[in-house]
């Protein structure tokens, strides 16, 4: 586990600022120390939901805000996998979706932030860039190209890399009616989420 740079946790500090966040996801607690950054930048009534698979790190983590002079009430933490707790989050409650988990399963969470997501939200990604420099085929190089293509090729979002963080906006709300292999989100359903 490595917590985020101080140029990547200014990152995110000055993206809930610009966005005025008041509901922020993130997936990885880890340290606590991208979490102090997004609650720095956020409104004082915002509220950070936390997501990892290690109570023992989330415990900390609540040490640290406190610590940091953070109120219990600002901040939730949820212990389990990103994937099975990301889809019991209430649709378009979010204004921020910052993603430092399991790199392999990046178009996952992307499809899932996009659904979590207010119009105009943005969804970050930690280690994105750093994961396609690779010469490897494994299963983040992978997962990071599928990514990134299907950011690239979405008609309803913008990216932007930035470092070893690739960003994306989403701008116009959900269709009532997607396309045949595509979720209300507009992002292309993969084989294993498609309907037999």
């Amino acid at each position: 586990m490595r917590p985020v740079s101080p140029g990547s946790g200014a990152a995110l500090r000055v993206l809930a600022a610009a966005l005025a966040a008041k509901g922020v996801v993130e997936i990885g607690t880890g340290a606590g120390v991208s979490g102090i950054c997004l609650l720095r930048g956020m409104r004082p009534d915002g509220v950070l939901t936390t997501v990892d698979i290690q109570p023992g790190l989330q415990r900390q983590a609540r040490e640290i805000f406190a610590a940091a002079g953070f109120p219990a009430g600002r901040t939730r933490c949820i212990p389990g996998p990103a994937l099975e707790v990301l889809p019991r989050l209430a649709d378009g409650q979010y204004d921020l979706v910052f993603c430092d988990g399991d790199p392999a399963e990046s178009p996952e969470y992307l499809a899932e932030s996009l659904r979590l997501l207010r119009p105009g939200g943005m969804v970050c990604f930690e280690g994105t860039l750093s994961a396609l420099d690779r010469d490897s085929y494994d299963d983040r190089a992978h997962a990071a190209r599928e990514l990134v293509s299907t950011v690239r090729e979405h008609p309803r979002l913008l990216s932007a890399a930035a470092g070893r963080r690739r960003a994306a906006l989403r701008r116009p709300p959900l269709s009532p009616n997607p396309r045949p292999g595509y979720d209300r989100t507009g992002v292309r359903l993969w084989p294993w989420a498609r309907a037999p």
